[in-house]
């Protein structure tokens, strides 16, 4: 078994599968950088601290290689009161276009060592189960658009966007009882920009980290679901 890949389950407060995908927050992780290689002692997820030499060898750019933020965003997510009480669902798509599905009931590995363990673990076998059997990560296959629920308006957020909305006052103007779907980016530098979005905002007249960005629209969205 791969370092990360123990203790990874744990029981939300709320079974999100109660909660009807009108009453759902979804989130993509767009363009996260999670690439596996194979180096000296195994494979490895590749990153910008511990590969400088492979990736200058393969003429990549050394900045782009963040899965750390990826890390850092699903922390913030699947911490969140919002996440717990079954009013979240997560998704990651890797700069490769591989799509993930992520069960709201995992506990992300605290540390950046292990995740990266069972990041490895998950883009080989393309899927990490529980002791018990149940999904906890997967692979699915593209669109996004096909694994979200018909209506579902979708955002994508990005500093450099034209709009600019307080994320509250922006959450509470949407209808209730509507899915509504935001794109956050899980890399260093550039902007979000898919194409099935309808409009990019941003929420800050400042840069924010994606973490950061996560916390925001998941503290919105727990005022409106009255979620402590």
């Amino acid at each position: 078994m791969q370092e990360g890949a123990e203790q990874i389950a744990e029981p939300a407060q709320q079974d999100p599968r109660t909660v009807p995908p009108e009453d759902k927050i979804y989130v993509v992780l767009e363009a996260a950088p999670l690439e596996v290689a194979k180096v000296k002692d195994g494979f490895h997820l590749l990153n910008c601290d511990d590969h400088k030499g492979l990736l200058k060898k393969n003429n990549k750019n050394i900045g782009d290689y963040r899965p750390d933020i990826c890390h850092q965003c699903l922390l913030t997510l699947l911490d969140s009161p919002l996440n717990k009480s079954g009013h979240l669902q997560v998704y990651i798509h890797t700069s490769k276009n591989v799509l993930i599905e992520v069960n709201s009931q995992i506990r992300i590995p605290r540390t950046y060592k292990r995740f990266a363990g069972l990041m490895v673990q998950l883009l080989h076998t393309m899927k990490i189960r529980s002791e018990d059997g149940q999904y906890l990560m997967r692979t699915i296959q593209n669109p996004i658009e096909s694994h979200l629920p018909a209506g579902c308006r979708k955002f994508a957020m990005s500093y450099k966007a034209p709009r600019q909305v307080d994320i509250f006052d922006f959450a509470t103007s949407l209808p209730r009882h509507a899915p509504v779907c935001f794109v956050i980016g899980a890399f260093a530098h550039g902007m979000v920009n898919p194409e099935f979005t309808e409009e990019t905002l941003s929420i800050s007249g400042f840069p924010l980290s994606g973490s950061v960005v996560c916390g925001r629209v998941c503290n919105a969205f727990e005022r409106i679901f009255q979620v402590i």
